[in-house]
């Protein structure tokens, strides 16, 4: 089965001095999605917690939004000479009554570790209508306890210590208790694994909860957290103009610049508590 990480013979030079070291690197490997035995997408990420990342993403795909509507979840004989299991692809089952997957869904060719979107095969099928409204959310926090989430999510990235190269997504509530964290090389599969965890604990829609996530805040991963019902999401770094867009049109609260006690709450302010107003 695939590791989460490998080592790797190096040149490490420092200050002029050179020597060949180990190092630990993130492992990144295909994983094909099947629905029925129907190939749906080829993705790069980190193994592990495959079975979340299936369902999460045919969650943020709006294929299913409980956990009923799935039968059954596998791994797959992989593409080896001996039809051996590589465990790098998962079949889904779909409950009876559940529709197949659109034809649209379909990627035309493998989305990278950082874009879950490249590949779609129509651009209208971008907006995926959310199951769930999350605009009336009360979800309402400080903005101290913001400001606590990324040391939170950082404390808690166990393969980031030893590889300093995978994004993580947290889901907390809002009293600040950490839900759920995945690790992956891609952004928008970190937040699937998170997803799909939700689904199969029965846990959706995620109201009152807050996404925190290690990198920018992005259009798909604003949809992810619309079609899972979050009504914030927090990132360390910027988010795109669509990502705004979107949230803005949805009533989701969208901070990004999460940095010590500094931070932008881009849409729906109204949810952090105990701001004091500046024209500056």
């Amino acid at each position: 089965m695939g590791r989460v990480t490998v080592r790797q013979p190096v040149l490490r030079i420092r200050e002029g001095q050179s020597s060949y070291r180990s190092d630990t690197l993130a492992a990144e490997e295909p994983l094909e999605i099947r629905v029925g035995g129907r190939a749906l997408t080829v993705t790069m990420r980190t193994p592990g917690h495959d079975f979340d990342l299936a369902l999460g993403f045919l969650v943020s795909e709006g294929v299913v939004c409980v956990e009923d509507q799935v039968s059954g979840v596998r791994y797959c004989p992989g593409a080896t000479a001996d039809s051996g299991n590589t465990y790098n692809i998962v079949d889904v089952d779909l409950a009876p009554g559940v529709a197949a997957p659109d034809a649209s869904l379909e990627r035309s060719f493998y989305t990278t570790s950082s874009c879950g979107l490249c590949g779609k095969a129509s651009l209208d099928a971008v907006r995926t209508s959310a199951r769930w409204s999350v605009s009336e959310d009360p979800v309402s926090v400080t903005p101290e306890l913001l400001a606590a989430l990324p040391d939170r999510l950082r404390a808690a990235q166990r393969v980031f210590d030893s590889t300093g190269g995978l994004h993580a997504a947290g889901l907390f509530t809002v009293d600040g208790e950490l839900v759920c964290l995945r690790e992956d090389v891609g952004r928008h599969n970190a937040v699937d694994k998170v997803v799909g965890h939700a689904l199969r604990s029965k846990l959706l829609p995620l109201r009152e909860t807050i996404l925190m996530v290690s990198g920018r805040a992005s259009f798909e991963l604003v949809q992810k957290a619309l079609m899972a019902g979050i009504p914030m999401l927090a990132a360390v770094s910027a988010p795109s103009s669509l990502a705004v867009d979107l949230a803005a049109d949805n009533g989701l609260t969208l901070v990004g610049f999460l940095r010590g006690t500094s931070m932008n709450v881009y849409t729906a302010t109204e949810r952090l508590r105990q701001q004091r107003q500046s024209t500056r």
